[in-house]
């Protein structure tokens, strides 16, 4: 498994398996969010198999899948309050962890710094300077 922590709250990882689940659990992850859709890809493990795995190991299990390369406001508007209510510390993956970073940085856009924001992508290996303009047009939104 490939975390790769932005802050004390979330951190992003690329696809992860039905065995990677307990190490998330025993690594003191509380929620478990699923970005990707099933089958996006041949060979991807399934989401309900991911789901079963989460709540044997007592995590919390948000399945919110997003079509990558193609984050909607309407995503952002989903993703910002759940990520706020979510039992702490997160775990997001996706296929590479690039879209978990994004939707994190467009929804903390609301009420964060778009420096800051841009700092610990770059800092957890994701380089998202290119979204500095939909990042302000997200500030202009009350998360």
């Amino acid at each position: 498994m490939d975390i790769r922590k932005i802050d004390d709250t979330i951190s992003v990882s690329p696809q992860i398996s039905v065995e990677d689940v307990a190490e998330a659990a025993r690594l003191g992850f509380k929620t478990l969010v699923a970005n990707r859709p099933d089958h996006e890809e041949p060979g991807q493990p399934a989401m309900a198999d991911i789901a079963a795995a989460a709540k044997e190991h007592g995590l919390e299990w948000v399945y919110m899948p997003v079509e990558s390369g193609n984050i909607t406001d309407a995503d952002v508007d989903a993703f910002a309050p759940m990520i706020r209510d979510a039992e702490k510390p997160v775990l997001a993956f996706c296929r590479s962890g690039t879209r978990c970073t994004v939707l994190w940085a467009l929804s903390s856009a609301r009420s964060g710094q778009a420096r800051d924001i841009v700092d610990k992508a770059h800092n957890a290996g994701y380089d998202i300077a290119g979204l500095a303009p939909r990042m302000a047009q997200q500030a202009q939104k009350s998360g």
